[in-house]
């Protein structure tokens, strides 16, 4: 089995720091980590995948999306190519922040594509999304947008992920609100779904989903919905930033029913797990540390949970500072990445969200990604960072 290599760097640049002083920042021994599955995997790891822009596109970035196709596919072929799943279309794909339901659709008919010769892993999301909120005027307009999505999926031979709905939040009075469409929606569905709880700090127009304000009462509503349905779902995926309320969550589930961590804070200790189970991975935050990610699992499934913690460790306190608050700009931090490692020869951004982010987050993402030894050519990443600086009135 190939380990992740250990080598001595001599680079160096010109980092800000908060207090307005330019450092002189040096590297430090780089990773390398396997481009290809390591070993054999015992947890389900999805990785939430990102679009590429197509930065040559003539239209108002603010307005409308231009992807990069073949550049976007290939990095799925990068994730699949690593034993990891895609979760498409879902918010680390703009959805919702720049990529419309017309565009994602076109997204998940060319990835679901993409996977079939390879027998690859992806779940599509679907969602309410095309319906613009004040438009939703009932549960059942609710009803028939999920509907609309899922078929379209389906018919494309697409599996789900039964996003959030925006409608549903502003309508749903009452977790009999709430009921009405999970039950009616997972009864027509043709396979097992995956449902995802995205909290309020990734997406404010969520507050109070499954209808209650408190976010005890909000499980409570969620487990029952879950359970009631539980041969209709593979899995629930929390994005709550609370791992004390996954494990209370994953340890009341159906057995049938898998927990897939959306804890972008917590990961590498709820996919551990503890003596009463553990969480599968849905995450963000693994498409921008793919590689390492990859092989921290193979270790973990060989029994090495010293390794796994090792590799995944040190990757943690990148994740949190992506997804710092304002959490819905994380997408910045990941697509940054993808540009560093050099899965796009460009930082650009659907919806132009590369502006989201500060000089000095860039300048912290950089240390923080190199410590993890997560920047896959060093000289690339350097090089790459020097020239947003420049643009920043740092000059090399």
């Amino acid at each position: 089995m190939n380990k992740p290599v250990l080598s001595l760097s001599s680079l160096s640049l010109r980092l800000p720091r908060a207090d307005r002083s330019i450092e002189t920042y040096h590297l430090a021994a780089s990773r390398s980590f396997p481009a290809k599955q390591a070993g054999k995997l015992n947890r389900v790891a999805f990785s939430a995948a990102h679009v590429v822009a197509d930065p040559f596109a003539e239209v108002d970035p603010w307005l409308s999306a231009a992807v990069d196709w073949d550049r976007t596919i290939a990095f799925r072929e990068h994730i699949w190519d690593l034993g990891l799943g895609v979760a498409e279309a879902m918010d680390t794909a703009q959805r919702g922040m720049g990529l419309d339901w017309p565009t994602s659709l076109e997204l998940i008919q060319r990835s679901v594509a993409a996977a079939k010769p390879r027998d690859a892993l992806v779940f599509s999301g679907a969602g309410t999304d095309h319906l613009a909120v004040e438009d939703a005027k009932s549960l059942d307009d609710v009803i028939a947008a999920y509907e609309q999505q899922i078929e379209a999926i389906e018919r494309v031979g697409g599996r789900i992920i039964l996003m959030a709905s925006r409608a549903l939040a502003k309508l749903g009075k009452s977790p009999d609100d709430y009921a009405k469409v999970y039950d009616r929606v997972l009864g027509q569905v043709r396979e097992p779904v995956i449902i995802h709880w995205l909290g309020d700090m990734f997406d404010p127009a969520l507050a109070n989903y499954w209808g209650v304000a408190d976010l005890d009462g909000a499980m409570d509503v969620a487990v029952d919905i879950v359970n009631r349905n539980a041969a209709k779902i593979d899995g629930i995926k929390i994005s709550l930033l609370d791992k004390q309320r996954e494990i209370d969550m994953r340890r009341r589930l159906d057995k049938r029913v898998k927990m897939y961590t959306g804890d972008d804070f917590n990961y590498a200790e709820l996919i551990a797990g503890d003596e009463q189970g553990y969480s599968h991975a849905l995450l963000g935050i693994f498409d921008a540390i793919a590689p390492a990610a990859s092989y921290a699992l193979s270790r973990l499934a060989a029994g090495d949970e010293a390794g796994f913690h090792d590799v995944l460790g040190p990757t943690v306190p990148l994740s949190r500072h992506i997804f710092k608050a304002p959490t819905r700009f994380y997408k910045t931090g990941v697509v940054f990445m993808a540009w560093l490692n050099g899965h796009q020869d460009h930082f650009t951004m659907i919806g132009g969200q590369e502006s989201t982010r500060s000089t000095l987050h860039f300048a912290e993402l950089f240390r923080l990604a190199d410590k993890a030894g997560l920047l896959a050519n060093p000289e690339l990443a350097t090089a790459r960072m020097k020239s947003l600086l420049a643009t920043r009135g740092i000059e090399a």
